[in-house]
This record gives C-alpha cells, structure tokens and sequence, in this order.
C-alpha cells in the first residue's frame, strides 16, 4: 500500500477514534456526575440569543420568576431524557413563576430542528452554537443546568441529569417559588 495513503487511512482513524471517545465520555460524565449546590449566591450572566421563530430570548425579560437555564444539544442521551421532566415542571410550576430556558449549542441549527420536532415541549428554546453564553456560564459538561431565583442569582447548579435526583431537583425549585 502507498505510504501516503496509509498515513491518511491512519489519521483517519485516530481522528474518528479521538472524536468518539470524546462524544462518549462526555455522556458518561453528564450522566454519572453528582449536582453541585452552589454556597453562595452569584449573578447570573445576561444574554440575548436567537429563539424560535426569529424572536430574541433576554434573560433580563424573566426577572422576578424562577429560571432554570439549561444547556443541551441533539447528540446528548441526558439532554434526551431531562426534556420531558422539564417540560413537567413547566407544566406543574408555571403559574407559579418558574420557566426554562433551554440553551441549544448545536453547531448545525438543523439538528436542533430535528430533535425539537421529535420531542416536542413547552420550553422557551435559545440558540448558542458559538458557546458564547455556555463560556460566560463555565459549563462542564452536557447538560448544565442553572437554576436562577427571582432576582437573577445562580442558587442551585448542576452537571449531568440523573433520574435518581428527580425529587431533589423539584425541591430546588419550589424552594424559590412562592
């Protein structure tokens, strides 16, 4: 075989190799993570991303409810499974003040596409596909939930989803509602 093409075969396998350890690592993290309460109350950072249908998400425009600000793409089995028990608590506490901002970081806005019409919600969606939010957030991995109170502050955080903290993370929020 030519040298040159081996070496490309070969590089071709490192990358393919490199990229799904990545991808299954960082599934394993977000799902075997435990959640990390925050001990002290910081501010949230404010954003203004790109929602469906052309209209703007502003973080500012929620202040004085209950936000859990989420960051999740297509690919990620966690984020599959945490959007049905978000689309619950919206269903459940809404009235009450608490919403969900649900921050995509697709690069390929077609996947996110693809994957809201399969699972089909009642969450305010957002778009980040450059990570610029998702860096001002310093988020470890997928998903990364936040959970602001009424004021804007970052009470409760989280990395990875697990099923069995279901009631714990209820509980997070009607802590901070009325």
């Amino acid at each position: 075989m030519n040298p040159c093409i081996y070496n490309r075969i070969r590089s071709f396998f490192i990358a393919v190799s490199v990229v799904t350890s990545l991808f299954f690592s960082t599934t394993i993290f977000a799902e075997n993570t435990a959640s990390v309460i925050e001990s002290k109350e910081t501010q949230a950072p404010t954003f203004v991303l790109p929602g469906i249908d052309n209209t703007q998400v502003n973080l500012e425009d929620y202040r004085g409810k209950v936000v859990l600000v989420d960051f999740w793409a297509s690919w990620c089995t966690p984020c599959i499974r945490s959007f049905p028990w978000m689309d619950e608590m919206v269903e459940k506490y809404g009235e009450k003040g608490f919403v969900v901002i649900a921050i995509n970081m697709d690069q390929e806005s077609i996947l996110a596409t693809k994957f809201l019409q399969r699972y089909p919600n009642k969450l305010t969606i957002a778009f980040d596909p450059q990570g610029v939010v998702a860096e001002q957030y310093e988020i470890m991995g997928l998903p990364n939930s936040f959970i602001l109170n009424k004021k804007g502050e970052i009470v409760y955080k989280h990395i990875g989803f697990r099923l069995a903290e279901l009631d714990k993370y209820e509980a997070e929020i009607l802590s901070l509602l009325p």
